[in-house]
């Protein structure tokens, strides 16, 4: 049995894009792999979230998460920051990570051309605690999107390097994880290739009704098909995508052949899709709501999987210091 791992900055707010491309498979994945989920509130820091809100966040991703299906009694989930194994990881694997590598990385360089007036230390070394995250469970797969498979690849190196230095086959160099399949991309309403939260495009897992209807009426259409079967413009093919995967075979067979025909009433196609993304979402977002109230219940699901990721975290970090030279009296 593999071990995965997979971690989500404590930003708040799953969306449609998150479940599609990833969550349903996570659910899927953690019956079949030795699964470790963790909510990344250290990676955050980068950015100085308002100290009121971090905690709220972090409740919010998890909530969400148990929420969506990740089961605790089956797979392990915690919080970043309940790890300290992790940060002392870090710091080893920066003694062997250079400036000039991670410098070069194209997260690096996007975030801080986004926000020059605070290019941290942290921001440089980003890569390091994904490798720390990911090492520190000696993780075989990792799921990762295409803006990440740079860190996975550096990952891979700091892995490799810490062998070679060391003289020693420690740890394993984990493969991007894509569930055997395609992975979905869940395009934005307001027409662009992805739905994601800095894009400000998005149906968060947890919206109320009224707030998805407002939101998928205000998605961009046009004029209408040109003539029958012209192709769909990328705008239009978005909504046709998000209604495939929310909806029926026939329904978007439905509206394709209204489209086709020159038919189509974009209010109609447009009433359809929210109900069906209202279809998705709603038990979630009533799971979300109960186990939000439960405190106790998230108590013992962050200590118990902040137990279960020490377990594992602890004899990585014994075997660390041990390789590298570092012994009790």
């Amino acid at each position: 049995m593999d071990t995965v791992l997979s971690g989500i900055r404590s930003t708040g707010n799953l969306h449609l894009g998150n479940y599609y491309g990833a969550l349903r498979n996570f659910i899927r994945m953690q019956h079949e792999n030795n699964c470790f989920f963790f909510i990344a509130d250290y990676h955050s820091l980068t950015t100085h979230p308002d100290p009121k809100s971090l905690h709220a966040n972090v409740k919010e991703v998890l909530c969400e998460y148990l929420a969506a299906g990740i089961d605790p009694e089956v797979a392990t989930i915690y919080v970043q920051s309940d790890m300290k194994e992790v940060i002392e990881l870090y710091l080893m694997l920066n003694m062997h990570a250079y400036m000039g590598e991670l410098a070069k990385t194209t997260s690096f360089k996007e975030k801080a051309r986004k926000q020059p007036e605070n290019v941290n230390a942290g921001l440089l070394t980003y890569p390091t605690l994904m490798a720390a995250d990911i090492l520190i469970h000696n993780a075989d797969k990792v799921p990762v999107g295409k803006d990440q498979e740079q860190h996975l690849e550096m990952t891979r190196k700091f892995a490799r390097r810490f062998n070679n230095f060391y003289g020693v086959e420690f740890f394993k160099e984990p493969q991007a994880y894509n569930f055997g399949e395609e992975l979905i991309k869940i395009p934005g309403l307001d027409g662009s290739g992805k739905m994601g939260k800095s894009e400000g495009n998005c149906v968060y897992l947890c919206d109320e009704p009224k707030v998805i209807e407002k939101k998928v009426m205000k998605a961009l259409t046009d004029g209408g098909p040109t003539g029958p079967n012209a192709p769909k413009p990328d705008y239009i093919e978005n909504l046709f995508t998000i209604l495939k995967v929310v909806s029926t075979q026939d329904t978007y067979d439905y509206f394709d052949e209204k489209w086709n025909t020159c038919t189509i009433r974009y209010g109609d196609l447009k009433k359809q899709l929210a109900a069906d993304i209202i279809k998705v979402t709603s038990p979630i977002r009533e799971r979300y709501l109960a186990i939000s109230q439960d405190e106790a219940f998230l108590h013992k699901v962050t200590t118990e999987g902040a137990e279960k990721a020490r377990e594992s975290a602890t004899k990585t970090i014994r075997s660390v210091r041990e390789i590298m030279g570092f012994k009790p009296f």
